[in-house]
């Protein structure tokens, strides 16, 4: 049973301007992605929520401040970066670090994310359920891969 979902930070609840350079919690301005909020308040009443993020710039710090910006962190319990698991985001060791901090199994926890390389691919390897955010239509998915065409989705 999944009481834990892992979420990715760029382009899956807020906005990566690429042409901004710098660490998005310095940034002008942030935005979230559309529905982001409403489904973090929706899972957070029954599962933990977590940013498992690959910002190789920011630590854990830089990470919390961005969401605070944007009025996310209060759904928020932790975050995960390369600067506090010591493994840049991409393989199943990143997820399998994060398991082991939390005390999970694989079968507790989700993962969401935009990136099938980086957020999918490796999650799903350990027996994650992941959930692909995107608009791209595609038939081979990983085991215990589900696709959704918006965050919204995740609240039926």
């Amino acid at each position: 049973m999944v009481d834990t979902f892992l979420f990715d930070w760029g382009d899956t609840l807020m906005v990566d301007f690429p042409e901004v350079q710098g660490k998005m919690c310095d940034w002008d301005a942030v935005q979230v992605v559309d529905g982001a909020e409403e489904v973090l308040a929706y899972l957070s009443k029954r599962s933990d929520i977590f940013i498992a993020t690959g910002a190789a710039e920011s630590t854990e710090l830089d990470i919390k401040r961005a969401f605070e910006r944007a009025g996310l962190s209060k759904y928020i319990s932790g975050y995960f970066c390369k600067s506090n698991l010591g493994i840049p985001k991409g393989s199943p060791d990143y997820y399998m670090a994060i398991l082991s901090k939390l005390g999970k199994q694989a079968s507790d926890v989700a993962m969401v994310g935009d990136s099938l390389e980086k957020d999918i691919i490796p999650a799903s390897k350990i027996g994650i359920q992941s959930f692909w955010l995107t608009s791209k239509k595609v038939t081979d998915l990983p085991k215990n891969t589900a696709m959704i065409s918006s965050l919204s989705e995740l609240c039926v």
